[in-house]
């Protein structure tokens, strides 16, 4: 069985590369496939990674290529973890949203949407190389921002077997589980547990936690709200958790607390990605080091805590046919009542062979729908005009987006958006 990585260059492969290791028993990989179109790069990550299946023995081999088809080839499945126009395009993101008094974030307002139109064009070249030479292959997206480009995915490859995943909703996981074994004194088997969670990819809620198919949340809740009054400047305020009696997704803090985030970008340079690109420079040296088997501690600096789990999980439970619940990016298909059908929800869905099956879910309340009705209509519109070039649509996509800019402003910064990304948006400037 071949998997193959697109963005195989990426500093997190060598984490990925130990999620396939310890699944050798019940995933029975032959070829770990790494392509990414910066070739210097990829000799560096790609190495370090054959070192470190090397130093397990071998059980799968580790091929690097620069050709996208060739590596898509005879694959079971497709990874994407790429970003188009590396962490550059990521910093000139970040100071677009500041030029401009808006966010700057790589998934979440202008910086996201700039995001996503460099990357959905190239996600549709990906599918058209799965059409052609591997039919049948499962597309795990991971490249930010998530939902989006899964709704790309689903509007416009509708025929491909695509799903999109994010780390946010396993770190919750991992994070609620640490707090009751505090409270229990008792160790949690993350394997046992299920976190309730809906709502988009980093715009979601959590609303339930079962341990062996018994509801905590009042517990969870409770602990949570009360580490929250005995802090100093909490994360959330306790009323709002203790209102809406679910727990946020942290990236709602672009949304609840814009002005606190607006007024943290001033305080740039560094900005994270400026951060990122001083880690990786880092990473990239250790990762050179021909006497180097194992993922150093820096990479935790990345961030992306438990990727590797989250996706060898994944692929582990569709291969196997498991029936595993795992939250992930599809359309839900109505398992949602009343929301629109097409809508790419996070949710939790049973995972087997088949796919990705959408778990029916109890509709958020009022005060969550509008907020996701908005953001949808804004990736709708993006995802549109990023397959079409159609200068309307990525107007109407800003107008639509609730962080976006002043109606006086719209084209204003549409127009910077444009030209800072040229290169990578030709479909923006035809003839």
């Amino acid at each position: 069985m071949k998997v193959t990585v697109i963005g195989g260059g990426s500093t997190y492969t060598p984490e990925l590369v130990n999620g396939f290791l310890a699944r050798t028993q019940t995933f029975p990989l032959s070829e770990l496939c790494l392509m990414d179109i910066d070739a210097k790069r990829l000799q560096i990550v790609g190495g370090f990674a054959q070192r470190i299946v090397a130093a397990h023995g071998s059980p799968f081999k580790v091929t690097l290529s620069t050709n996208q088809k060739e590596a898509i080839g005879g694959a079971s499945y497709i990874v994407t973890q790429l970003r188009v126009g590396q962490m550059p395009a990521r910093r000139e993101d970040e100071y677009l949203g500041l030029r401009h008094g808006l966010v700057g974030q790589e998934t979440t307002g202008i910086g996201g949407m700039a995001k996503a139109l460099r990357t959905i064009p190239v996600l549709m070249k990906i599918v058209d190389d799965i059409r052609a030479v591997a039919p049948g292959a499962v597309l795990v997206n991971f490249t930010n921002p998530a939902g989006l480009n899964t709704q790309a995915l689903s509007m416009f490859a509708g025929d491909i077997h695509a799903l999109g995943v994010c780390n946010v909703p396993i770190t919750a996981k991992m994070t609620i589980i640490e707090g009751l074994e505090k409270v229990t004194g008792q160790k949690i088997d993350a394997n046992r547990c299920e976190l309730n969670t809906l709502g988009l990819n980093h715009l979601s809620w959590h609303r339930g936690f079962k341990v062996d198919g018994e509801e905590m949340w009042n517990q969870v809740l409770q602990a949570f709200i009360a580490e929250l009054r005995q802090e100093e400047e909490p994360e959330w305020s306790p009323e709002l958790v203790e209102t809406l009696r679910m727990i946020p997704n942290y990236y709602l803090q672009y949304y609840y607390n814009t002005h606190h985030k607006l007024e943290q970008q001033k305080a740039w340079p560094p900005s994270r990605a400026e951060e990122v690109m001083a880690i990786e420079k880092d990473l990239l040296r250790e990762y050179s080091d021909p006497a180097l088997s194992e993922p150093p501690a820096d990479l935790m600096k990345r961030g992306g805590a438990y990727y590797s789990t989250v996706a060898t999980q994944l692929l582990n439970a569709h291969y196997n046919n498991l029936g595993e619940t795992h939250v992930v990016n599809v359309p839900h298909g109505g398992a949602v009542k009343g929301w629109p059908e097409n809508w790419v929800l996070e949710m939790p869905c049973k995972i087997d062979r088949q796919g990705a099956h959408p778990i029916p879910a109890e509709p958020l309340p009022d005060v969550c729908y509008g907020l996701i009705a908005q953001v949808k209509s804004y990736e709708i519109l993006t995802a549109k005009a990023a397959v079409s070039g159609d200068r309307g649509l990525l107007y109407q996509a800003l107008v639509a987006h609730p962080l976006g800019p002043e109606m006086g402003n719209v084209e204003t910064v549409m127009e910077d958006l444009l030209n800072t990304n040229k290169k990578y948006l030709p479909n923006f400037f035809r003839a």
